[in-house]
């Protein structure tokens, strides 16, 4: 029972919107894009994270052609 336990948890990943963002402005930086446009892009984030569930981004990120 307990290897159970602690093999879910090493397979289940913590949703976090922070790391979200953070991977977002990490790949925004390495693709040269300026400061201005990474803080646009961010605060787009605030409010797709209000509005869209999970299941809803990664039906459209499965459909994009990204």
């Amino acid at each position: 029972m307990e290897k159970d336990m602690i093999l879910d948890m090493m397979l289940t990943e913590r949703w976090s919107n922070n790391a979200c963002r953070g991977y977002v402005i990490w790949a925004m930086e390495n693709c040269g894009f300026k400061p201005d446009d990474i803080q646009r892009v961010v605060m787009e984030l605030y409010e797709v994270f209000d509005f869209k569930s999970i299941e809803e981004a990664d039906e459209h990120y499965r459909n994009s052609p990204y």
